[in-house]
């Protein structure tokens, strides 16, 4: 029993640590299908419906049915300002009436803004998961290169201390070897470190548990498209944003809800019907000239407000004052979206121009790196030499690794921005 228990608790924690491998596609497929963010826009967007729904119901008849049964002694009197009856079925729903309908107008309106926002949340969970896949990627490459490193320094610790030994180098050479040794161990924990927290920010997005991990899987990924000038670009990103789109339908919500206020001044009409079935015990033919037992009624009742409420005026122009403020809301928020979108546009060209200098860099590094494994079959350079070459080899491939990662990172920012994203995600 007491084996079952460990065996049972070993294999508890290796399910709460569980590691998610997947790719930057299914990263993204798995983030739009269990992100909390997107669940709770859509959430929302429901809610807008159903008050749509709520909105409109006014208009639809409602029906009830009951019975003001009772017996009379004397006068058939009114129950609660109806006949006793033994069944009463009424009908009431608008017909006209004007400050309703702009509610709906305006319901309406707000649910188009809700799935407006949920797609903004789509896009926005879509960026960040892509996002957090790069930065889990780009930690575990440097890690790995990190723990290369550390060989590499190994190695070259050994030959400083060997050459010491010999009389060859001075002592301060093997403490310089020791310092540069701690210096690529410390720089490995960190990485590991950054790496473990990147993959569990990633699994958090995706919608898996703080204790689990999601590992981004080894693939050849083709660059992002970015075909749009600076100006298209712009144009791009005011005209496909889902916030300014937001903004708009807020405001046009808005004004529905001010034609609502003003037009409490116009006449309302109602549906009006009913339906009693009376009882002889009642007494009415002993007060009334004529006893009918199925009695009916089906017309509309008129309401003409004629003093209207005096806080009309006060709420109008409480609204329109809000209206106003979602007006420079909706002007700023294009101003600074244009010159964000010019910002992440030039993020874009100064990283294609940092990738081709640590791509150069790089490649230069390695053609130093070949001559001296030349040379070192030759005889002519040292296995010291040759480390230190790797080293610096293994230097300028994690500058570049950097850069193409920062040039892939400024692509999405601005494919996000422009509303592309989705489309250019593979």
């Amino acid at each position: 029993m007491r084996n079952f228990l460990v065996v049972l608790m070993i294999s508890s924690c290796s399910l709460a640590a569980q590691v998610h491998t997947v790719t930057l596609h299914e990263a993204i497929e798995l983030a739009l299908k269990q992100s909390p963010d997107v669940t709770l826009a859509r959430l929302n967007e429901r809610r807008a419906l159903d008050a749509i729904r709520v909105a409109k119901s006014p208009f639809i008849p409602s029906i009830t049915a009951g019975s003001g049964l009772a017996y009379s002694n004397g006068f058939p009197m009114s129950i609660e300002g109806a006949t006793p009856s033994i069944l009463q079925t009424q009908a009431s729903g608008l017909v006209f009436n004007r400050p309703q309908s702009y509610l709906v107008s305006q319901a309406r309106e707000n649910s188009r803004a809700a799935s407006l926002d949920t797609e903004a949340k789509r896009e926005q969970v879509a960026l960040r998961a892509a996002l957090l896949f790069l930065d889990a990627e780009r930690a575990g490459k440097l890690a790995a290169a990190a723990h290369r490193q550390i060989e590499s320094m190994e190695r070259i610790l050994a030959a400083v201390r060997l050459r010491a030994e010999e009389g060859r180098e001075l002592p301060v050479k093997v403490k310089e070897a020791e310092l540069n040794l701690a210096r690529a161990r410390q720089q490995a924990v960190s990485l590991d470190f950054e790496k473990d927290y990147h993959e569990h920010s990633l699994a958090l997005v995706l919608g898996f548990s703080a204790e689990e991990r999601a590992e981004p899987a080894a693939e050849d990924r083709h660059p992002l498209p970015l075909t749009l000038s600076e100006e298209q670009a712009v144009r791009s990103a005011l005209t496909s944003s889902k916030e300014l789109k937001r903004l708009e339908s807020e405001l046009v919500a808005k004004g529905f809800a001010i034609r609502s206020i003003r037009a409490e001044r116009l006449p309302q009409v109602d549906l009006v019907a009913q339906y009693a079935l009376l009882g002889r015990f009642n007494n009415y033919e002993d007060f009334f000239r004529k006893f009918q037992r199925n009695n009916g009624q089906l017309g509309i009742s008129f309401r003409i407000p004629l003093f209207p409420q005096p806080g009309i005026e006060s709420r109008v122009s409480q609204a329109e004052t809000e209206a106003a403020q979602l007006r420079v809301q909706l002007r700023n928020a294009k101003s600074t979206l244009a010159l964000e979108t010019h910002r992440l546009y030039h993020l874009v060209r100064e990283a294609e121009s940092a990738a081709e200098v640590a791509k150069l860099d790089l490649e230069v590094a390695r053609e130093r790196l070949s001559v001296l494994l030349a040379q070192l079959e030759e005889g002519r350079a040292s296995l010291q030499q040759v480390e230190e070459a790797r080293f610096v080899e293994d230097q300028k491939w994690m500058a570049f690794l950097d850069a193409h990662y920062s040039l892939e990172k400024a692509r999405l920012n601005l494919l996000g921005q422009t509303g592309e994203l989705l489309a250019a995600l593979p």
